[in-house]
């Protein structure tokens, strides 16, 4: 009992027909759109080609991204260790500041033949740093040009860090003499557990 289907017999005024029309033309809309989103027959050998340099591209930019951030991490490595290194050679501790320090001052005044008056200490904190101090010292000196010249030239070649920030110099009223104030900054260190 075979049924054939016949086209013109179909009552197209019938709901229900126009709404199985329109139901058979969503499905095949939503299989064409799902064989182009999907290509569920595979690509050709070209398209597997493109896919293939695309992936050897992206996989070289990866080796490219890996490298730079070895290249970095390496930079990152042997700053750390210069810094470490400039810090235990050029930053004093806290507990030897003074002594230290003073004691390089008056070998360096010694040396270049002036008189130092007695120093001035301040100790400012330095904003975002625990570990780290600036230590401000006011020096008096007196003596000749050429000896506080080279009182200058130690000062500035110290191996201690020592900045000169600000230097005023007044003759005396008698003799070759000049009154010197000098200005000079420096960095120290706070030892771990020094201030428990």
């Amino acid at each position: 009992m075979s049924r054939s289907f016949n086209l013109a017999q179909v009552k197209w005024n019938d709901p229900r027909v126009v709404v199985r029309a329109i139901l058979g033309t969503l499905l095949l809309a939503n299989l064409v759109a799902a064989v182009i989103a999907f290509k569920p027959f595979g690509g050709g050998a070209d398209d597997l080609r493109q896919q293939q340099r695309r992936l050897q591209q992206q996989y070289a930019q990866l080796q490219a991204q890996v490298a730079q951030a070895k290249r970095l991490a390496g930079k990152v490595q042997t700053a750390r260790v210069e810094g470490d290194r400039f810090l235990g050679e050029f930053v004093t501790d806290r507990r030897i500041v003074t002594s230290t320090i003073q004691g390089e001052l008056n070998k360096m005044a010694k040396d270049a033949g002036i008189n130092v008056t007695p120093t001035t200490w301040q100790m400012e904190p330095i904003e975002g740093s625990d570990a780290f101090e600036m230590l401000t010292i006011n020096v008096g000196c007196l003596g000749t040009y050429a000896n506080l010249a080279k009182f200058v030239n130690l000062v500035d070649k110290s191996s201690r860090f020592l900045i000169i920030e600000n230097m005023q110099a007044s003759p005396q009223q008698t003799g070759p003499n000049l009154n010197v104030s000098l200005k000079l900054d420096t960095f120290i260190k706070e030892q771990p557990g020094a201030a428990e």
